[in-house]
């Protein structure tokens, strides 16, 4: 059967294919990222097992046009102005993390018997997360917005600045491995070209980029077909004049960074480069040898506990020190616990320049399978982790919390409404309630929505609804109504119901008034019901009744009536 398979490289595509939609959907139910599927197709499909990999050119093709793609959309996200709006805090985080990550895990290597090249490799590899991950975690957890959601966003970007620093280097370290006793004539020729083609990509951005992108946006699938075009010329010309397709393509991203176009370009190649990334993981897997892995179980057990451990607390300790909350901290450190494909990107770049030996290209690969799988759950069961950890990690928060004072209650602080959730449906109450002279506080964790109630000169206050120290604090003794506009959503196959913990946590904290959820079906308003809820919300059953009783008014009234 495996001789059939192999006999046709569309054959084999088709059958790596279908192993991956496999792969994938065991993936789903074991709430894991595609990154651990892929993974596991490439080592599946891979010489040690199935061994059903042959067209390796083919396959090596479309891994580098995926890592072309993947560093496009880097680099299309390093836009100036972004940077320049992620904050001191971020800032600080990021740099803390990669140096302390770098530093730690450098002196772990050595230790555990690597030299001082391959040590510093794998601390540096290890100093990456992976967007895409925590990007659709938080996104599955409606955390995006959250506080610790903007800042773990900002540290990612510091992260993929660092990124294309370490690209830079390897591609500079490589002109003067490959050209013997010409390396500091070849390093000033490729300098000399790069800095040409930098100077192209800032006259383009100045100049071209804006008025092409706005002409090509007429039709959106010639503007993604420009873009895929620009990743793989930029990776083609970085490839030939030394600098490495990485590098070019990290360019060809920053070239339309600043376009008003480049989140819907970021948006519709983003399933383009999950489909490549998945050749660039069989690629990985062909080259590896299964049997030769056991020697790195120790070295990759430490290094793992190291990420998942070691990353998580000094992210906590930073915002700790700068003055964040325990809780705050603890959420964002979670996303740093795994590392991320430009790892073992980065490692494959040394094994190319022959500064690390193949077998660590493995040792890279399982602390990402056992970083990733785990940090997927942490992350998804953040809130329960930091309820069990909470009474331990206290030691890393100042006292008076000064970076949060902000959020603290306005003055009179008697409320005879509290509404969780600062949406369209829970502002248009608010604002209702109080031009009837009801005294109205609003609750949520997205900084933004908080500004915006302010602006609307509304009582507010950030905070996370699920978190049981908050719901203590908050001043619920006069408070008749509790009102939940949070609908019910869900991670993955699981379903994580932020109202049935609202219910909860104030009953617990001793609110003995009503309360009032949000329900989009019939099932979910009987359940609700059955909880103790007062008043269940149908807002799309309420505004279709609403419309319904409009439409049979002009339909009941002559004077609306179409002439016969």
């Amino acid at each position: 059967m495996i001789e059939l398979i192999t006999q046709s490289s569309f054959t084999e595509i088709a059958a790596l294919l279908v192993l991956a939609a496999a792969m994938g959907f065991i993936g789903l139910f074991l709430k894991q990222p595609l990154i651990v599927s892929f993974i596991a197709v490439g080592l599946i499909s891979g010489p040690s097992v199935l061994d059903i990999v042959h067209s390796k050119e083919q396959i090596q093709l479309l891994s580098e046009l995926g890592i072309a793609v993947l560093l496009f959309l880097v680099g299309i996200k390093l836009d100036v102005k972004l940077i320049r709006s992620i904050g001191s805090v971020s800032i600080m985080t990021g740099l803390g993390q990669v140096a302390f990550t770098s530093i730690v895990g450098y002196f772990i290597g050595l230790a555990i018997g690597l030299d001082h090249i391959t040590s510093l490799y794998v601390a540096v590899a290890l100093t990456f997360s992976s967007t895409i991950i925590i990007v659709k975690l938080l996104s599955d957890k409606r955390e995006i917005d959250s506080l610790h959601g903007k800042i773990a966003l900002g540290f990612l970007i510091v992260q993929d600045l660092v990124v294309v620093v370490a690209m830079i280097v390897l591609a500079t370290i490589g002109i003067g491995s490959g050209h013997g006793g010409d390396a500091n004539t070849a390093i000033w020729q490729v300098g000399l070209a790069g800095a040409g083609l930098l100077l192209f990509v800032i006259i383009f951005v100045r100049y071209i980029a804006n008025p092409l992108t706005q002409q090509l946006a007429k039709t959106p699938e010639l503007l993604v077909i420009y873009a895929i075009a620009q990743a793989a010329l930029f990776a083609a010309i970085g490839n030939i004049i030394g600098l490495g397709m990485e590098v070019g393509g990290l360019l060809a991203g920053v070239a339309l960074a600043s376009t008003p176009y480049r989140e819907s370009i970021a948006a519709r190649l983003a399933p383009l480069r999950d489909f490549l990334l998945l050749f660039f993981f069989i690629a990985l897997g062909a080259t590896l040898d299964l049997s030769q892995l056991g020697a790195h179980m120790s070295g990759a057990a430490i290094f793992s506990l190291f990420v998942l451990v070691g990353n998580p607390l000094i992210v906590l300790a930073i915002m700790g020190a700068m003055g964040y909350r325990k809780r705050t901290g603890f959420l964002a450190g979670l996303t740093v616990a795994q590392i991320s494909e430009f790892s073992l990107i980065f490692i494959t770049m040394g094994v190319s320049l022959g500064h690390v030996q193949h077998d660590i290209l493995g040792l890279v690969t399982l602390v990402g399978i056992v970083t990733i799988t785990a940090s997927t759950y942490m992350i998804t069961y953040s809130h329960q982790l930091y309820a069990f950890f909470e009474p331990v990690i206290g030691i890393f928060e100042r006292p008076g919390t000064p970076r949060e004072q902000a959020t603290e209650l306005p003055s009179g602080n008697a409320y005879q409404v509290v509404i969780f959730g600062l949406g369209r449906l829970g502002t248009e109450i608010a604002s209702r309630l109080k031009e009837k002279g009801i005294s109205v506080l609003g609750l949520d964790f997205n900084p933004a929505a908080i500004k915006h109630w302010r602006y609307l000169g509304l009582d507010t206050e950030y905070g996370d609804v699920t978190d049981p120290e908050f719901i203590t604090e908050l001043p619920l003794k006069q408070t008749q109504w509790l009102i939940s506009t949070i609908p019910q959503h869900h991670i993955g196959i699981a379903s994580e119901d932020t109202r049935k913990t609202i219910i909860q946590l104030t009953r617990s904290a001793g609110f003995t008034g009503q309360l009032a959820t949000v329900s989009h079906s019939k099932v979910d308003t009987e359940e609700l019901k059955l909880l103790g809820v007062d008043l269940v919300l149908e807002p799309f059953q309420d505004a279709a009744d609403r419309a319904t009783e409009l439409l049979l008014e002009g339909l009941n009234n002559p004077s609306l009536q179409p002439p016969s």
